[in-house]
């Protein structure tokens, strides 16, 4: 009897198909349904999309099926999940990038020099040169090849919060609790010119203009807990714009790919600002509380503009530009900009502000303020860190909850993702780094080795290593 069991199921293994609409992560179908055997594997599915894209050069995808990777056969997922072959399938397809990221394992360096707590880090756009800002009111460039200080730039009066590199590689602004802004001499360490003053109270965010929209890079617009923010040339030094508004202290700010202006503040609102003019074109309301982080879906390619893994260098700002803009429009494909913004009312909101005003979705789950939110690289996670010591995984493109990463035993105060999009770092109040994997849902490397609190995280964007700074005053770099 067994015996006839076992050769019916496998004449059905071998005869049955289940019928599947392939999607890409908007939701928009790849052609019609189509009828794909059990055994299919992603393997089978990657060369179905590769051909239904007509794609010259075979890119490696990845499948999900209801926010879950599709690793197995296609029968085994379905027996496994008790999913109906009655209906149709939708398995949504994701590019993956081409290159792999090694996870860091361990600290490469341990570099003294600040004399009080390292509260901002920043690697350059092309990952050859780092910064950090520290409560010792002083930036420090560190040559990474060496990994020693290469200049220790003097001039802010008080603790150097924000640290900012323009993404064609030329500047670096810092910004201060005394509220004004340095831009440095990247030959010498020294800054240019007199302090850039106008904010009244301290600075809670720098961001450039993307290059793809102009190059060389000239201006950037900081925010402050005054409520206002400036946007300046670094050029001229001067304030072009102030844009005001805001009841509150702003605590974020991001200068999107279609060069709107977005602002976050403790006001509970977001702000949409236009750049020529400063004026103001859209409110995002709905959270109950403070604005703490904002997030773009693009910002690993606005952040590095031109500049990928394979360390290209570039001859002209025209040539930069076209580079940086083949990448822009790659990577956003023809979905709107996404925004997520984090707040101290423990929610978030997925927004896509060219649309509508209106949220996508809220995302609750967690159980303290949001700290910090971050898109991986292309744009199909979300990840946020809080107060209640987690980090939590989202569909970037729906805002829904796929996992939460527990093993944090303080706050989480920030967090970075690897060039890749396979691995996020986190670092927190209890003195680890954490690297978690995507793919496994799991924890990855746990990197021990700071004395107290790890306040400032960063993964180089080549993905070759990470920078941690903290209470502890030393600089630890972290290795393949």
């Amino acid at each position: 009897m067994e015996v006839e069991v076992e050769a019916a199921a496998a004449e059905r293994e071998a005869t049955n198909s289940v019928i599947c609409q392939l999607a890409d992560p908007e939701g928009n179908p790849l052609g019609a349904a189509l009828y794909l055997p059990e055994n299919a594997s992603p393997k089978e599915l990657n060369q179905v999309v590769n051909k239904l894209l007509s794609n010259e050069e075979k890119l490696p995808y990845a499948f999900y099926i209801s926010d879950e990777e599709l690793v197995v056969q296609l029968g085994s997922y379905l027996e496994k999940n008790k999913v109906s072959v009655e209906k149709v399938l939708t398995i949504v397809y994701q590019p993956q990038a081409v290159f792999r990221i090694r996870p860091v394992t361990r600290c490469s360096a341990t570099i003294a020099g600040h004399t009080e707590a390292v509260l901002s880090v920043a690697f350059s756009p092309d990952g050859r040169q780092l910064a950090s800002g520290s409560g010792d009111t002083t930036v420090r460039l560190w040559d990474l090849n060496t990994q020693t200080p290469l200049f220790t730039c003097q001039g802010h009066r008080n603790w150097v919060l924000s640290v900012a590199w323009s993404p064609d590689g030329k500047h670096l602004v810092s910004g201060s609790k005394a509220g004004e802004l340095i831009c440095w001499d990247l030959q010498t360490g020294k800054p240019l010119g007199n302090p850039l003053t106008g904010h009244k109270k301290w600075i809670t965010g720098i961001s450039w203009e993307p290059v793809h929209l102009s190059a060389p890079c000239r201006r950037f617009v900081s925010a402050s807990k005054d409520g206002d923010a400036r946007i300046w040339d670094v050029i001229t030094r001067k304030c072009l714009i102030c844009l005001t508004g805001h009841t509150l202290a702003i605590t974020c700010v991001k200068w999107g790919g279609d060069g709107v202006i977005y602002t976050g503040s403790q006001d509970c609102t977001i702000k949409v600002w236009e750049t020529t003019q400063g004026k103001l074109i859209r409110e995002l309301k709905g959270h109950g509380h403070w604005v703490n982080s904002l997030a773009l879906s693009t910002e690993y390619v606005l952040r590095s503009g031109a500049f990928d893994h394979t360390n290209k260098h570039f001859a002209s700002p025209e040539e930069m530009k076209k580079v940086a803009l083949e990448r822009y429009n790659k990577m956003r494909g023809n979905a709107p900009e996404r925004l997520v913004s984090g707040s101290d009312d423990f929610t978030m909101f997925l927004w896509e502000p060219a649309v509508s005003k209106h949220p996508k979705t809220r995302m609750t789950g967690h159980q303290q303020l949001v700290n910090h939110v971050y898109f991986s690289p292309d744009g199909q996670w979300i990840a946020s860190a809080s107060f209640d010591k987690s980090v939590k995984l989202w569909n970037g493109t729906t805002g829904k909850f796929v996992a939460a990463f527990r093993g944090h035993v303080g706050p989480v105060y920030q967090i970075s993702w690897s060039a890749d999009s396979r691995l996020l770092l986190s670092g927190s109040k209890d003195s680890t780094l954490k690297v978690w994997d995507i793919r496994t849902k799991k924890l990855k490397q746990d990197l021990p080795g700071h004395a107290d609190e790890v306040f400032a995280v960063d993964w180089s964007p080549d993905g070759e290593k990470v920078a941690s700074g903290g209470k502890d005053r030393v600089l630890k770099l972290w290795m393949g």
